[in-house]
């Protein structure tokens, strides 16, 4: 196991937080975190996202993997790693954004969903290639690019649930990014924390299942 790969692999899940506040975005963090989800991906689509980065990891330290999602120029991957994020998510893979990344010495984890964006990824030493969007071939496209991709680090993101994480896994995910069905955005516009738990709960439930 790669060192720089770790954390995500303990961690397993990644909530892929969008708020519309700052206030809201740590609320919804500190609700998955109680449910038993501590890998938190604070989006770019979150106002001030570095700030809530800081916040958390101030809050957890160690006990909760922070990163930065929908990281999009490398300012924002700058201001991501200066505020402490343990790893940078962007939903695809441009060459000078991803060396920008890169550079700052966080985990880098890029999008990409074609054999072709594979290896454009792979060649340009990503630590994780977010599958993006899963859902459009499910965990049996997942599979299928294991064939001419046995040993990259796939991280499968939209359509994960917590009834078929087994079968991401099974596919040969290294970790899951989880955004609708987990860090759901009308329960935290409605500020329904119970909501939020509970999601978490399901998906810490369906990891443990799966590692036991």
């Amino acid at each position: 196991m790669s060192d720089r790969l770790a954390r995500a692999r303990t961690t397993g899940v990644l909530a892929v937080l969008r708020a519309p506040s700052p206030e809201l975005a740590l609320e919804a963090s500190e609700a998955i975190i109680r449910g038993g989800v501590t890998g938190i991906e604070v989006t770019y689509s979150t106002p001030d996202a570095p700030a809530v980065i800081r916040e958390l990891i101030a809050r957890h330290g160690d006990a909760a993997y922070i990163g930065a999602g929908t990281v999009t120029t490398p300012a924002q991957a700058a201001q991501a790693a200066d505020a402490g994020a343990e790893f940078l998510v962007s939903p695809g893979t441009l060459p000078a954004l991803t060396r920008a990344m890169l550079d700052t010495g966080r985990v880098v984890m890029t999008g990409a969903l074609t054999p072709t964006e594979v290896m454009g990824a792979l060649e340009l030493g990503v630590d994780v290639v977010k599958i993006f969007p899963a859902s459009l071939g499910g965990a049996a496209y997942l599979g299928a690019l294991r064939g001419p991709f046995p040993d990259a680090p796939l991280m499968p993101t939209g359509g994960v649930k917590p009834d078929n994480l087994a079968d991401w896994y099974a596919a040969g995910a290294v970790a899951v990014g989880a955004g609708g069905d987990l860090a759901n955005g009308a329960s935290i516009a409605a500020s329904d924390w119970a909501d939020l738990e509970q999601r978490a709960a399901r998906f810490a439930a369906a990891l443990a299942s799966v590692r036991s």
